[in-house]
C-alpha cells in the first residue's frame, strides 16, 4: 500500500452578516413568554398583540410579573467579493 500524505487547500473569505430588509424577507415577530411557568404569546408582526398578552396573562395570574420578549428577526449572509 503506497504512503497517503494529507493535503488542505485553506481559502479564507470575508462575509458579512445583516438584518435581511430585502422586499421578499420574512417579517419580523414578536412574542412574550411569562418566565414564570414559561407561556408564550402568539407571535405576531405587531408588537402590541404580545404585550396585550401580558397584561391578560398577568390579569390571570396576579403572582407572575416577569416576562421575556422574542424576537425573531431574518438574517442574510454573503461573501464579499
Amino acid at each position: 500500500m503506497g504512503m497517503v500524505t494529507p493535503r488542505s487547500v485553506l481559502r479564507y473569505e470575508t462575509w458579512t452578516l445583516q438584518p435581511d430588509r430585502e422586499p421578499d424577507a420574512e417579517p419580523v415577530l414578536y412574542a412574550m413568554e411569562c418566565a414564570v411557568d414559561g407561556e408564550t404569546s402568539p407571535a405576531s408582526e405587531d408588537f402590541t398583540e404580545p404585550q396585550n398578552w401580558v397584561l391578560r396573562h398577568c390579569g390571570q395570574n396576579p403572582s407572575h410579573h416577569t416576562y421575556r420578549e422574542i424576537i425573531t428577526r431574518p438574517w442574510r449572509a454573503w461573501r464579499q467579493t
